[in-house]
């Protein structure tokens, strides 16, 4: 396993920010400080709060599935009525060696999540359509450049798939956090299904940013540097659960979730063996004075192809998709499906660095993207993953 350099990942990822928007400010390296307290304990909002599973195999026999059955390939039955739906309902038994280079990079952007979102029901509120950013791709190694960016893969019913995530702090557990932030349509499926199944994230994927022939018969360590993480819990808002759609629909402004992981073969946690993780800002949705946002993920609709990691930087603007529901965060940018989940970073007026939303939705065309403002329902799912599972 290769060394890193913990603080430089989170100082190049500022640094993008204020070269592309002079309105951030200094101060980017206390991104890789300790993380302060966390906010009190409190239930997480839409009933996502449940109990980490003692035994797994009996949390499966619950609901009728064998595990070795299961890890057979028991978990491509995807029948309504064996799909596990409901927040308390989350299971996912490591399949050791699953996740392999070349299944890794079959995977396929969940597309349809990229459809633009109806929004002729809040333009009241909505600001002018930001121009196109191109995307950048991120300079390699990714563990210098961006560490606590990586990819997550998930079986759904229409197969492999990709999405990208965050490593984030774990204010119970400073510098060993296993904590990694994503989209809800990532992991779940919304009021169509349930949860996805053989959830995993790997940080840093394709750590040297080589092109698909350079990758034909390419070793695990070149495409998981840091090895394979298991989503051994997740939690979503009720709002995704409940109204997530194929476009994102009414559940679009909620469509978040944080996953704890663990490693596939032991290990210390994540954000040791990483090296960095980002705090998470839950007040930028109230301030819309935020000087530039930067939204980083592996792109993997055409024209991209899933194996680089790509950035856009831009002021954010306000989206609306329905009256009733939160605006959204709005940027310029081509990034396209298989960029979801990935995290948008701002500086904060400490002069800290801090995730601030997620991707979620962006046409299908591309040229921009949205994420939800992470409220004070997300900061619950969040506390409670904290203190329930975080030392897990």
């Amino acid at each position: 396993m290769r060394s890193i350099r913990p603080l430089l990942a989170a100082t190049t990822i500022a640094a993008a920010l204020a070269l592309t928007a002079t309105a951030c400010g200094p101060g980017e390296e206390e991104a890789a400080g300790k993380a302060a307290d966390g906010p009190s304990a409190s239930a997480p909002a839409g009933g996502a709060e449940a109990a980490l599973p003692a035994d797994l195999a009996d949390k499966l026999k619950e609901h009728g599935v064998d595990i070795g059955k299961w890890k057979d390939g028991g978990w491509k039955n995807w029948d309504r009525k064996d799909w596990l739906r409901e927040a308390e309902d989350y299971v996912n038994p490591v399949i050791e060696g699953l996740w392999k280079p070349e299944r890794m990079k079959a995977a396929k952007a969940p597309a349809k999540t990229m459809a633009t979102a109806g929004t002729s029901g809040g333009q009241g509120v909505s600001d002018p359509e930001p121009r196109p950013v191109e995307a950048e791709r991120e300079k390699t190694p990714y563990h210098d450049h961006a560490a606590p960016v990586g990819k997550v893969f998930f079986d759904s019913p229409e197969g492999s798939m990709v999405c990208s995530a965050t490593v984030v702090k774990d204010p119970r557990n400073p510098g060993k956090s296993n904590l990694v932030w994503t989209d809800g349509h990532c992991v779940h499926a919304g009021q169509a299904g349930g949860w996805y199944r053989n959830i995993a994230f790997v940080p840093a994927y394709n750590d040297l940013g080589k092109s698909a022939a350079a990758l034909d018969n390419a070793q695990q360590r070149e495409i998981s540097p840091y090895g394979v993480y298991w989503a051994d819990w997740v939690s979503t808002s009720g709002e995704w659960i409940r109204d997530g759609g194929p476009t994102g629909g009414a559940g679009a402004p909620y469509d978040y979730a944080i996953m704890h992981v663990k490693p596939e073969n032991g290990g210390k946690s994540l954000e040791e063996t990483v090296g960095n993780a980002l705090p998470i800002s839950f007040d930028a949705s109230e301030n819309e004075n935020i000087g530039a946002m930067g939204a980083w993920g592996y792109p993997a609709a055409p024209p991209y192809n899933g194996l680089i990691m790509h950035k856009c930087v831009d002021r954010p603007t306000r989206l609306s998709i329905s009256p009733g529901t939160p605006t959204m965060h709005r940027i310029g940018c081509t990034m396209t499906g298989g960029s979801s989940g990935g995290g948008w970073f701002a500086t904060q007026p400490d002069g800290k660095l801090a995730l601030v939303s997620n991707t979620s939705i962006g046409p299908v065309t591309s040229g921009w993207l949205a994420g939800p403002r992470l409220d004070q329902g997300a900061q619950q799912i969040f506390t409670t993953m904290s203190e329930k599972y975080g030392s897990k």
